[in-house]
């Protein structure tokens, strides 16, 4: 048995800390307000990110940073981006040198692009920070659904580790050197996502959907080599996998934005009505800026920040996807 923290009471941290609890290890949950956490602790309920989902009173709740990293073993940082950077920095003091750490949050940081493990390296003490990412919707793996993942880590000797906690007869974990990849992969699909549920509002069909998806694992990919990820990650779990599961489901958030986007819904009506957060809306703008560094062409990733950021009409957006000049498709692949 391990001690364990996961940073974030959201629906991620809160069923990874199931998964975790489950395999015998001593799991404590941080959320950054005692309120909701007082709430989640009467109830045996996280009913404002995971509702229906029994909590077994051995699951360990506080609002206090300090005393939920204190001694751990590892530590699971499960906060949106757009929170991510000030979260952590307000732990650096407690976090124990020794602590594995992996992240599992599916974005890039605000202010400076950087992937979620770079953010984390930079402010904590630990020598790996390893990312866990893949086709894994909360709801389905707090419900004991059989899901893979995969964690990755520069130091393979660390991955284990990681994988060791976590694996188990209904969460398969594989491992991985290649940080990048993965978290780029378990990033970008995001915004991918709104675009196919943009082709989903609009009535557009599947033919459209499967066209949009293909290209859009062509965006990961060529970005990601050139940021120095290796391609075939992207044909795994936090490539395509994560891609099919996050574009076609009706319980994937990105691609649901992306709908009511195309039905004609204002993002700031839709945003107003949802308690979790859409990581692709945020991560569109700093998908584009990453890809300016590397001279790299992400035309549905741009298409998708200019009907999110500046209003642009999720038609027109489709339209100049289509007009754009004809390319052999080898070329394109490579």
């Amino acid at each position: 048995m391990k001690k364990i923290a996961v940073i974030g009471d959201g629906g991620w941290g809160t069923a990874l800390s199931l998964v975790l609890q489950r395999n015998g290890h001593d799991v404590t949950v941080w959320g950054a307000f005692a309120e909701h956490v007082a709430e989640v602790k009467a109830k045996a309920e996280n009913k404002k990110y995971l509702p229906g989902v029994s909590l077994p009173s051995e699951l360990r709740w506080t609002a206090d940073r300090e005393q939920a990293v204190c001694d751990a073993d590892m530590i699971v940082i499960a906060v949106p981006s757009k929170f991510y950077r000030s979260v952590v920095e307000s732990f650096k003091p407690y976090v124990p040198a020794s602590a594995w750490v992996v992240s599992v949050t599916k974005g890039l940081d605000k202010e400076t692009n950087q992937r979620m493990s770079v953010t984390a390296q930079s402010l904590w003490p630990s020598p790996h920070v390893a990312a866990l990412s893949g086709p894994s919707h909360a709801e389905e793996v707090a419900r004991g659904a059989p899901t893979a993942v995969v964690v990755a880590c520069a130091d393979m000797d660390t991955a284990a580790h990681i994988q060791a906690l976590f694996n188990n007869a209904l969460f398969r974990v594989y491992t991985s050197d290649d940080v990048i990849g993965v978290e780029l992969g378990g990033a970008l699909k995001n915004v991918i996502a709104i675009a196919a549920g943009v082709c989903d509002g609009i009535g557009y069909g599947d033919n459209s959907k499967a066209a949009l998806m293909t290209r859009g694992l062509t965006e990961l990919k060529r970005l990601g080599e050139a940021l120095g990820a290796n391609p075939a990650t992207f044909s795994g779990l936090s490539g395509i996998g994560d891609l099919i599961v996050t574009c076609t489901s009706r319980l994937s958030r990105n691609r649901g934005v992306g709908e009511r986007l195309g039905k004609g819904e204002t993002l700031q009506d839709i945003l107003n009505s949802m308690e979790q957060v859409a990581e692709g809306v945020w991560n569109c703008a700093n998908a584009l800026a990453l890809a300016g560094e590397v001279n790299v062409e992400l035309p549905i990733t741009e298409e998708v920040n200019a009907v999110v950021h500046e209003g642009k009409n999720p038609k027109d957006a489709v339209t100049a996807l289509l007009e754009r000049d004809p390319k052999p498709e080898r070329d394109e692949l490579n």
